[in-house]
């Protein structure tokens, strides 16, 4: 688990690093802090669940299956042991052009920090069992990005980043909540020409 130290990354920088890498992708984020932060952020190419815990993964593998443009999921690792049946979707197509970051912080901070069950779960041994043969661990943000810029020149193929994140000191942005129609319209947009 090179590049992991789950004190000095936090999930604002996490995303921040993995936009930067990866700016025009259609980007799917889970609810919670990660579409709070994502929103915050901006784009035209983001998608944000909002209400909707545990779906990002198989929002993202349809997009990615259609329009067979990489897509980047960014989940929690909470969301995900809620459905992990993501894992066997994405990982039952080889060559599905996906990126599933999971930022872990062991708990869900969204609903008043409470720790998740991860740590007695091998979040990367379930999705090598799944079927995706591309796997890392990261807890810094030189290692996300290094890792980030090599999966986008690979071919495509289903790709799983564990991201060992500590929580943001800085209250996180506002909730995702003005204008959902208008942020459907236009990742729908987005998406359209590639469709």
């Amino acid at each position: 688990m090179e590049g992991v130290d789950p004190m000095t990354l936090t999930k604002t920088a996490a995303v921040t690093v993995a936009l930067a890498q990866a700016p025009g992708l259609p980007t799917v984020f889970t609810t919670g802090y990660a579409a709070r932060i994502g929103a915050a952020a901006g784009g035209h190419n983001h998608f944000y669940m909002t209400g909707s815990m545990g779906l990002a993964l198989s929002l993202g593998t349809g997009i990615a299956m259609h329009s067979r443009r990489t897509t980047l999921v960014v989940d929690g690792d909470g969301s995900l042991l809620m459905n992990p049946v993501g894992l066997v979707m994405a990982g039952a197509r080889p060559d599905l052009p996906l990126i599933h970051l999971v930022l872990d912080d062991g708990a869900y901070a969204s609903t008043g920090g409470q720790r998740s069950p991860g740590d007695s779960v091998d979040l990367p041994g379930w999705a090598r069992a799944c079927g995706f043969s591309r796997v890392h661990t990261v807890g810094s943000e030189e290692a996300l990005a290094a890792v980030l810029r090599e999966e986008l020149r690979n071919p495509p193929a289903p790709v799983f980043v564990q991201c060992r994140v500590t929580s943001d000191t800085t209250a996180p942005p506002p909730r995702v909540t003005d204008d959902l129609e208008g942020i459907t319209a236009r990742f729908s947009e987005f998406l359209a020409p590639q469709v």
